[in-house]
């Protein structure tokens, strides 16, 4: 009897745990469905539009000292991890040589001025000089023209006068004439015959007497031309003196130019005196300290860096495939593993223009038949939106985390162009163009 009450009792049992595990099933299916919604609801909400990354550093755009001269370190004002303002000085080189080297230009410099004021006066006396030899000259030929006008006209008045006693001459010879024969003839008397030769006589040394007074006429008139000869060729000789002048104008601006040269290099001087005091271009806190005192250095050697850790913004590397959505202007939200509990915002400013294996040292070369496809990175800046607490500094290379919040789209791509770039083209346009540049401001 027993053992037939357990057999019917055993597929009773059998059929109550099949139902009790497909209920299990069911509450887990259940459960599962449950939390598969709640994930994608959970996703749609919130993960829908960001796109994150943990290949993200602090950066900062570091300033690297370095020397514009040559020469020995005489001091070092600072240690690393001072902060120092933007022109603090940093080091200081010594500048003997170059203060030597400043009075020399400063001396050169004096020199040429001085011949330039020589030069100036020299060509003030060559100009009034030349000047008033040139106007004596002149005045002198002016003068000597019209006593030549008035010789030659006293000249002809005495060949006219001449012409006149000429006329007299013969008249008074052929009177002579005739009373000499008359008296010959017996029909004139001696008396009439001495008077006609005395007159013919007096006529005569009338004519001598003009002859004489012209040809003192024409003495005085080539006199007058040799006057006026020796004159234009001292007229000549103060227009070639005043060529002196252009010559000398040409020596003057020669020393111009050379004194604008000189004020050239005594600023030069001056310059490298300056940069024996070497100042910080920027304020930030000092790193990669390597100067030592008495150092040698040359230009461009490294001496040390400032990192401006009160501007520092964010270097996100996203994968190619997550920046279709991703936009200039961008909500970000960042984390950094120093301060886990801490969360920083910022805003998309910039995408890179190429990748980083791109612009890496040695690039890929894809063209090898060995090649294998790889998720490439593009380097994105995010600035943060409020400048950082000091108790809590992101120092240059720390790692973070960044999500970018990519529901708004109106934002660009790519970066317009700059308002700074703008002014520089426009005003390297202008200098190479002659003019005076563009205002920055």
């Amino acid at each position: 009897m027993s053992t037939a009450t357990e057999a019917e009792q055993l597929p009773s049992d059998s059929k109550n745990n099949n139902n009790r595990n497909n209920a299990r099933l069911v509450w887990v299916l259940v459960l599962v469905l449950i939390a598969g919604l709640l994930a994608s609801a959970y996703w749609w909400m919130f993960k829908r539009h960001r796109v994150a990354t943990d290949n993200a550093y602090v950066a900062a755009e570091n300033a690297i000292i370095s020397s514009r001269v040559p020469g020995s370190i005489e001091r070092i004002l600072v240690a690393n991890d001072d902060f120092v303002s933007a022109g603090r000085p940093l080091l200081v080189l010594d500048a003997g040589d170059y203060l030597v080297e400043l009075e020399r230009r400063r001396a050169v410099l004096a020199q040429i001025e001085a011949e330039l004021q020589v030069s100036a006066t020299t060509l003030q006396f060559l100009d009034a000089r030349t000047a008033a030899q040139l106007d004596a000259a002149e005045a002198a030929v002016n003068k000597a023209t019209e006593r030549r006008a008035e010789a030659e006209h006293q000249l002809e008045q005495l060949q006219q006068q001449r012409l006149a006693a000429l006329a007299d001459l013969n008249h008074a010879r052929k009177d002579a004439d005739r009373y000499r024969n008359l008296f010959q003839d017996g029909a004139g008397s001696e008396q009439q015959r001495d008077r006609a030769g005395t007159a013919l006589k007096k006529a005569a040394a009338g004519v001598e007497g003009f002859d004489a007074q012209s040809e003192a006429a024409r003495s005085g008139v080539a006199a007058i031309e040799q006057d006026i000869a020796q004159t234009r060729a001292q007229q000549d000789a103060a227009r070639s003196e005043r060529l002196r002048i252009e010559i000398e104008r040409g020596r003057q601006r020669s020393l111009q130019a050379k004194v604008a040269e000189a004020q050239a290099e005594v600023k030069t001087a001056e310059l490298n005196v300056a940069y024996c005091t070497i100042t910080a271009p920027i304020a930030g806190y000092v790193t990669q300290k390597r100067a030592q005192l008495g150092e040698r250095v040359q230009p461009g050697q490294a001496l040390l860096a400032l990192v401006p850790l009160q501007d520092v913004y964010v270097e996100a590397n996203f994968k190619e495939t997550q920046l279709d959505r991703v936009r200039i202007g961008q909500p970000a939200e960042i984390r950094s593993d120093i301060y886990p509990d801490r969360k920083f915002h910022g805003t998309v400013v910039g995408i890179r223009a190429g990748t980083g294996a791109a612009f890496s040292l040695l690039p890929p070369e894809n063209a090898t038949g060995n090649w294998i496809k790889v998720v490439q990175r593009v380097p994105m800046k995010i600035r943060f939106d409020h400048p950082l607490d000091v108790n809590y500094p992101l120092r240059v290379g720390l790692s973070l985390e960044v999500t970018i919040n990519t529901e708004d789209q109106s934002g660009p791509r790519l970066r317009a162009e700059s308002a700074a770039a703008g002014n520089a083209g426009a005003n390297a346009d202008a200098i190479a163009a002659g003019g005076p540049g563009v205002d920055p401001s």
